[in-house]
């Protein structure tokens, strides 16, 4: 093994600091005193190396201090040149075998271990899982200053078992000096919480958010020995979002250990300024905000009824400014186009706010990122949230526009203002893009006018992490809505001071940071396989009810798989290609005198039995499916596309070919 000069002083100077702190220079002199006058006789007075050692290790000396250094671990044998390791989830299956992970000795670190949970009451009466059966399970999520984390499932119960230590990195460079060790003093200037969102999946995949939670960490750097236990209570979301779902167990350390604690008076205090501070300033925005809808409503009484969104309640019922909710999001490596963030988006799966008892109103709750990400699906304002974050990522003047769909429906969708003006709409449930054209209501009746294409009919107000914009045009009827925002007479504008003083980047706020976008953990050559194997199975014994044979055609099912790729291509670019030579082998591949049948279908969920029962709805599927004939000759082919945060665009294709008999 071998270390940069740079990394091999840094470890010597550690060790020698650790060495001065234990005194092991005094005790090394007192065991060489001490075998020099026992066991070695008057002439003999001296002592080699291997005997020091030896009498050394026999004392202990030499394991107290690998103990106390058991923050230096293993690195890999290999040579490493690269950076240090990226913090490291660490799951303690087995808690006699201690996990090792590669970390940087001069850098801060919280330990974070979850040792269990209780009182989840909604799970008193589950059975006890058995083995080998699926059950529902808890996954716990975490995200703290541009890391991610998560837990390993438990089954759903009582006092759920969770067992899992989380390694944090607190030290960043943004602090000062990488080079030097951060002190306590500095740490509890970092107000950034640790995001907890706990999930719950059900026997079918079917994920539900449980609870979200922000940790207060800081607390550790005012307790004994750098170690503190912490009782967090778990409240639920949305219209229970006032009513405790249990509670988890947490145990906070960090490494290396403070040479010196603060006092908890320091912390609290502090921790009562970050308060004080944040309430004044979303006190002096509410302020703003009222003054602002007065002035406002004073141009049109009728402006009463537009969709104007200032505010919206998060998952856990906090009014928040709309604006918090976006911000430029960089996708890394995972993303290349504004276009392919716009399929990404599209399939995450879209569900509604779930509401108690009946009545037309919708439920809001608008989701933090990480609640949105982690359960892989939310409403039409969590999508257009993430889209717009990404399209400002991607360089683009991005806002979120909130109004209505046909019939009166609340809508969100987003909109992107091209240098040349030119007023694009994107429809983050379907990554459908509308280039905007505006009807003129004074031209005369003989002058053609554009057909709108996209579903919107009205928009109250646009909004992206800097401006708030509220439409004051006569009409707020999206065909005929002029989008120049610098015309104060067609777009009222909220203060930039005014956003950017609750809406990060900023200082102290009560607004969570975005997590960044995680790679997918799917498989999709095998999901695919998977996927297509269960579909064959369920297609036979759906025949065989029917009192038909199955054989399956390997080679047609092949040749499906073009089509699947150039489907998800249109989705992703709006280009379509490859259409000629899947027609081509498709004629050569069904002998004369045959007919050829195939039916194209989309999902965005990997549940094959669900797909199968979506399919046979269609009387276009079903036909294929049941199809009866002379030389019946049968074929599927299944096409996952992988996304970030393990979402999948799932395509099917089935189709058949048999000899027309008249």
């Amino acid at each position: 093994m071998s270390l940069p000069p740079q990394k091999a002083s840094e470890l010597k100077q550690i060790i020698h600091q650790q060495l001065v702190k234990m005194d092991v220079h005094g005790k090394i002199r007192e065991v060489l005193a001490e075998t020099i006058r026992e066991e070695l006789a008057p002439e003999q007075q001296q002592i080699s190396t291997e005997d020091l050692i030896k009498a050394l290790r026999q004392r202990g000396i030499i394991d107290d201090v690998m103990k106390e250094l058991k923050f230096v671990t293993d690195v890999n044998e290999k040579e490493r040149t690269s950076a240090p390791k990226p913090s490291t989830h660490m799951v303690d299956r087995e808690p006699s075998v201690l996990k090792k992970t590669n970390i940087d000795p001069t850098r801060r670190y919280l330990y974070l271990q979850v040792l269990g949970g209780k009182a989840f009451l909604e799970h008193l009466q589950e059975p006890e899982p058995l083995p080998g059966h699926i059950c529902s399970t808890f996954t716990l999520c975490l995200h703290f200053r541009n890391q991610r984390f998560r837990s390993k499932p438990v089954p759903c119960a009582c006092e759920p078992d969770f067992n899992d230590g989380f390694l944090l990195e607190v030290h960043k460079d943004s602090l000062g000096d990488g080079s030097k060790m951060v002190d306590a003093t500095s740490m509890l200037s970092i107000c950034d919480p640790v995001h907890m969102v706990l999930i719950r999946t059900d026997t079918f995949g079917e994920t539900t958010l449980v609870a979200s939670y922000f940790l207060e960490w800081r607390s550790v750097l005012a307790a004994e020995n750098g170690v503190t236990n912490v009782t967090a209570e778990l409240l639920g979301v949305g219209t229970e979002s006032k009513v405790s779902v249990g509670v988890l167990n947490i145990r906070l350390e960090l490494y290396p250990h403070l040479n010196k604690t603060l006092s908890p008076e320091i912390t609290n205090t502090q921790f009562a300024l970050e308060r004080q501070k944040t309430a004044e300033k979303e006190r002096l925005f509410l302020v703003y905000a009222k003054q602002w809808w007065r002035e406002y409503l004073q141009i049109r009484p009728t402006h009463n009824v537009r969709l104007v969104k200032i505010f919206a309640q998060d998952e856990n019922g906090v009014n928040r400014p709309v604006c918090s909710f976006v911000r430029p999001l960089r996708a890394g490596r995972l993303l290349d186009t504004p276009r392919q963030a716009a399929r990404f988006v599209s399939v995450l799966g879209y569900e509604r706010a779930p509401v108690i008892g009946g009545g037309a109103g919708k439920q809001e709750q608008w989701c933090t990122l990480l609640a949105f990400l982690c359960r892989n699906k939310g409403d039409c304002e969590d999508h257009a949230n993430l889209l717009c974050s990404l399209l400002l990522g991607f360089g683009l003047e991005a806002f979120v526009c909130v109004g209505t769909k046909a019939k009166g429906v609340p809508h969100t969708w987003v909109m992107t203002c091209g240098t040349e003006g030119t007023i694009t709409f994107w429809e983050s449930l379907t990554g459908h893009r509308y280039i905007h054209r505006p009807i003129n209501p004074d031209a005369p009746p003989l002058v053609e006018q554009p057909k709108p294409l996209y579903p919107y009919r009205t928009i109250g107000c646009i909004f992206n992490h800097q401006k708030f914009l509220g439409n004051c045009q006569p009409s707020d009827a999206v065909e005929v809505c002029v989008f120049d925002l610098h015309d104060e007479s067609k777009w009222k504008p909220m203060s930039t001071e005014a956003i950017k003083s609750v809406c990060p980047p900023g200082t102290t706020s009560s607004v969570p940071p975005f997590p960044p976008l995680c790679a997918s953990t799917v498989d999709a050559a095998v999901t695919s396989n998977e996927i297509e194997l269960q579909l064959r199975i369920l297609v036979s014994e759906h025949r065989k009810d029917l009192g038909l044979s199955t054989v399956w055609d390997d080679h047609l099912s092949y040749l499906l798989s073009p089509a699947l790729a150039a489907y998800e291509l249109e989705r992703t670019t709006s280009v379509s290609a490859g259409n000629e030579e899947f027609q081509d082998a498709v004629r050569r591949a069904v002998p004369e005198g045959h007919t050829f049948k195939g039916f194209p279908i989309h999902f965005v969920y990997r549940n094959a039995r669900r797909a199968f029962a979506t399919c046979l709805r269609s009387p276009f599927c079903e036909e294929i499916i049941c199809c009866r004939g002379d030389q019946v000759r049968l074929a599927v082919r299944v096409r996952v596309f992988t996304y970030p945060e393990s979402a999948c665009a799932v395509w099917i294709m089935f189709a058949c070919k048999y000899r027309s008999v008249l």
